[in-house]
Order: structure tokens, then sequence, then C-alpha cells
């Protein structure tokens, strides 16, 4: 079912993959991300700090200035680094946010949270990710690292150099000037999510008014979601605190348009990660799964299959489409060899990154059997696309032409992905199978199953040329992303 979102969202939605698109898109993580894997808040982590100076967490406001009394009674701060590691050391898996966030192209991440679950998140999505929490590691990078998290105030893992107390935030812009530097320099490049951020941290607050000072007008634009108040929620139990918080929240969200910011308000907390969905998928209708295998190209002759498989190819890099491809036998050739004309007819236009290979591995590893490494391999190319088109389908054993086995289960892997599926049902076996399999449930492969039928019949349709099809596949893509 499509989810319908407010113009504005929708807008930012388009806007934001766009910037995915070009390797532009950042996201900035604060407390809010976390607090749903079961992480304390910052009047959680305060509340036994308050409790030794003798006063009340739920009456005070300004938690960086207890932690500072703290340490000036006590003149330590290791209670606090003690409560830091209690809290944020725990294993706690991350949220279906962070795993979205993760599976995204995104090249920076900026936080100010101590936990790690962001790294975990990339990690398990088998990302290489370069932590840089204080100002050393900002001269080293990681080879071969897929994102950059940077974490502003700290990590867990050195809970004494976590920036909490008053004087440490004072003296920010000069004990860590080279993060308030590169943070200036994506804000200006790169557009900003703020995720579960409560914009009342002083040191963004001093970047931002600096942006705004520098460029004016000119700035960048970036965005933030957040939830409206609710009212009978603990933070609004009557009108008039409801009231109080709705106006206040007014106030910050006009505040923020002098930083570029765009706040787009939420009434649930699950809205967040339907946005997110939303962006992963549409993100990911850009890049298309070719899958086919041919030792034969019945009902055709050889060299126009081939001809037709190429265009198909070139035409979608052509779309400003990416193309993946197994290399599968009698196919993968002519994916190669379309995209490459296209991208080496305008360099500047294509990509070398629009063609994704991924040669499947022809020999054990390890324990497991080469059947099991092919599962494993086409679960993870799959999971890169959006969109899968089948071709053909076919292979010899012992000298008789049979249905491809392998690409069945491709057609099996993209539809519980929930990608959409394209079977040119005219190629034959493999390819007629999953046509055949689809047309008796097609409302459940299909938004506009309607319309879909029509471009499934075209293209199961001998009588139309290969060259017509080609340009059907092309709409039937376009007519999926708008």
């Amino acid at each position: 079912m499509k989810m319908i979102f407010d113009r504005e969202t929708e807008i930012f939605i388009r806007d934001y993959v766009k910037d995915l698109n070009e390797g532009t898109a950042a996201i900035f993580a604060g407390a809010g991300l976390s607090i749903p894997a079961g992480f304390v808040n910052w009047q959680e982590l305060m509340s036994e700090i308050a409790f030794d100076l003798g006063l009340d967490i739920n009456v005070e406001s300004d938690l960086v200035s207890l932690a500072q009394f703290h340490v000036n009674e006590n003149r330590t701060r290791s209670k606090i680094s003690r409560k830091i590691l209690e809290e944020f050391i725990e294993e706690t898996e991350e949220t279906e946010n962070h795993r979205i966030l993760a599976r995204l192209p995104i090249s920076s991440v900026w936080t100010t949270n101590y936990d790690e679950l962001i790294e975990k998140a990339f990690l398990a999505e088998g990302k290489v990710s370069d932590t840089k929490h204080n100002v050393k590691q900002l001269l080293n990078n990681k080879p071969k690292r897929d994102v950059v998290i940077f974490k502003m105030h700290g990590d867990v893992s050195c809970p004494a150099e976590a920036i909490i107390t008053k004087e440490q935030y004072e003296q920010y812009h000069q004990t860590h000037e080279p993060f308030i530097n590169a943070l200036t320099g994506e804000l200006t490049t790169k557009t900003f999510l703020f995720l579960g951020f409560s914009f009342t941290d002083p040191n963004l607050d001093y970047v931002l008014s600096r942006l705004n000072f520098r460029y004016s007008e000119d700035k960048k634009q970036h965005y933030c979601i957040t939830k409206r108040p609710t009212l009978g929620d603990n933070n609004n139990p009557d009108q008039a605190t409801y009231d109080y918080n709705v106006r206040k929240q007014e106030l910050i969200i006009n505040d923020l348009k002098r930083y570029g910011i765009k706040t787009l308000l939420v009434d649930g907390y699950e809205e967040i990660t339907n946005i997110l969905k939303e962006i992963e998928s549409r993100f990911k209708k850009k890049t298309i799964f070719i899958s086919g295998s041919a030792e034969v190209y019945n009902p055709y002759e050889k060299q126009e299959s081939i001809e037709f498989i190429h265009k198909i190819s070139r035409a979608l890099i052509e779309g400003n489409f990416r193309v993946v491809n197994g290399f599968g036998w009698g196919v993968g050739s002519s994916v190669i060899n379309g995209a490459l004309e296209a991208i080496y007819s305008k360099p500047l236009k294509y990509s070398d990154a629009q063609l994704i290979l991924r040669p499947f591995p022809q020999f054990k590893t390890g324990d497991k059997d080469l059947s099991v490494l092919w599962d494993e391999y086409r679960h993870k190319m799959i999971s890169l696309s959006g969109i899968s088109i089948f071709l053909f389908g076919n292979k010899n054993v012992d000298g008789e032409i049979v249905t491809a086995g392998g690409v069945i289960r491709e057609f099996e892997i993209s539809h519980a992905f929930g990608n959409i599926c394209i079977p040119v049902a005219s190629t034959g076996h493999a390819a007629q199978e999953i046509y055949e399999k689809i047309l008796p449930s097609i409302d459940s492969y299909y938004q506009n199953s309607e319309a879909a039928k029509k471009y499934l019949e075209k293209l199961a349709d001998e009588k139309v040329s290969l060259d017509e099809k080609v340009q059907t596949v092309i709409d039937f893509i376009s007519d999926l992303t708008k």
C-alpha cells in the first residue's frame, strides 16, 4: 500500500533522495534516536547527580550546569564518568531507524550521543565506519571506509573525555575547534537531516549561528523531523501545559528557519520510521537488478537478443538508473557492454558508479557449500535494488535446455525484499514462468495492477518487436517510479 504524505514531507523526501543519489546527504543524530533502543535521556542520566547535590531533577532544566555543579562540589567528575559507562556500555539492539539509515549511502553521520548504536548498525550492514570522537582521530582516516561517524561530544569508550559540563561547553570552540570547522564545512556542502535532536545544544548553536551570519540567504537547506506535543502524555498532562508546549515549539521551529532548517512535524514516532522507509524505497528504485541467463535465445535469434539486452542496459544508464548484475551466462556481457557504451559516450553525464557488477564466486569458501554462498550472494546483490528485470533464464544440463533455477530463486528473493518484478515473458523459460506466477495474484505485486498487467502482456507478446519491448520496459519503470 502506497504511503501518503503531506506536501512538505513529500517535497523533503524527493529532495533528500536526490541528495542521496548525488552523495550529498548527511545525518545529525541526537539522543532521541537512541532512547527507543532503551538508553536513558539526559534527565535520567543526571537524576542521581541531582540527588547528590540535593536538587530535584524534575525542577532543573539546565543539566549542563548541573554536571558542572557536581564537579565544583566534588573536585572530580569520576561519578559522572561512571554513570556514562553504566548507562551506555550495555548491549542494546539498534532500532529500525538505525538499520534503515545504515542501509542508505550516507557518507557522514554527526552525533552528540555517547553510545555505539550507529556504529553497530553500519557494521551489521557490512560497512566500514571511521569513528572520530577526539581531535587526534580527525588527522587519520581508516582505509576503505564507507561512512565517517563524528561523535562531537565523545564516546562511551572514553567517558572521562565526554563533553558534559558547562566548562567543557564553554571551552569547546578552543579544545575541539577542528570538529567545529569540519561540521561547518559539511553544513555548507551537504543536506542534513536532524533526527532525535532538541536544538538546545550550545555547540551546535555556535556553529549554526556563525553559518547564518556568514552565508545569510545563501545557506544550505537542512531538515529536522519533530513530534508534535500530544495532549495527555507525560509531558502534556493538561490543556494549559499542552498549549504552552505547542506555542514554544512554534517559536523554536520559526527560529530554526534562520539557520536554514525546515521542520517536519509528525504525530507519532512511528511516522519517522515510515518516512525513512519511503526514502529508502525510492532510493532503491533508482537501482535496477537485471537477472537472466541464456544458453539459447529462442524464439529469437542470438544476435538480436544480445542487442536487446544491450539496449535495455544502455537505456537504463541514460535514464540515470544504476544497474546491478551478477554476470549471468549469455546475458551479463551484454548488460555490461550496454551500460559501458552509455557511460563512455558521455562520461561527464554518466558515471562508472551506475554499473554495479557482482560476479558469483566459483569455488567453495570455508565450510559453506557453493550453493549456500550463491544464495547469500544473491540476497546481498538484490538488496541493493528496488526493481528486478528477468530475461530468458535457461541453461544446459547434460545436453538438455532447462529452466535456470537461479533466476527463479532471484525472483523469489526479489519479491521477498519488496522489489518490483518485471519479467519479459516472451524471452521464455524462467521469465515466462515468473510471468505466469505473477498474473493470478497480480495485486500483490504492483500498486497499480491494471497498468502493470498491460505492460506485462506487451512484454509477453511475441508479435511485439524487441526494440518496442526496450521502450516498454523503460515506460513501465518510469510509471513505477513516479
